[in-house]
């Protein structure tokens, strides 16, 4: 026996697999559109697995920290739903990241959870914007960190 969710996806696949190529129709315009609804529905579905086993989480850990259910989890990692843009970012902060969708050429949305901790990399190793420690400050910022090295060993 199939479940629904099993059902539903098969279903989808047909309907993407049935584009026709060079119909002008509204029929087939129908059909492209929704084969581009299941493309992102897919990736936003790949870029949660990914960051989830990245971080060594369950379905079940991810479902609780997102306030969500395991079957909502696995539903949309199969690409079987379309998340809202507030469950977007519940996920973001249950995975320790924030979420980008960038459109990248026509019709391609590019989907991609960043972790918190990479952002934070990158912050640190930009310089400084327009701020200038006057010679005092510095010096007496060298001097703290001469002392926390030496108290450190």
């Amino acid at each position: 026996m199939v479940s629904h969710a099993q059902w539903k996806l098969a279903r989808d696949r047909k309907v993407a697999a049935s584009i026709s190529e060079g119909e002008d129709s509204a029929e087939s315009a129908e059909r492209v559109r929704r084969r581009r609804e299941l493309d992102l529905a897919w990736d936003l579905g790949q870029a949660v697995y990914d960051r989830r086993t990245a971080l060594g989480l369950a379905q079940t850990e991810l479902a609780r920290r997102a306030n969500m259910t395991q079957p909502q989890v696995s539903k949309l990692e199969l690409g079987g739903s379309m998340p809202t843009v507030p469950l977007l970012v519940r996920l973001a902060r249950a995975m320790e990241a924030d979420f980008s969708l960038r459109p990248d050429g026509e019709d391609v949305v590019r989907v991609s959870f960043i972790p918190h901790v990479a952002a934070e990399e990158e912050a640190r190793t930009e310089p400084p914007a327009t701020e200038h420690a006057s010679a005092p400050a510095a010096e007496a910022e060298a001097d703290a960190g001469t002392e926390r090295t030496a108290a450190t060993g």
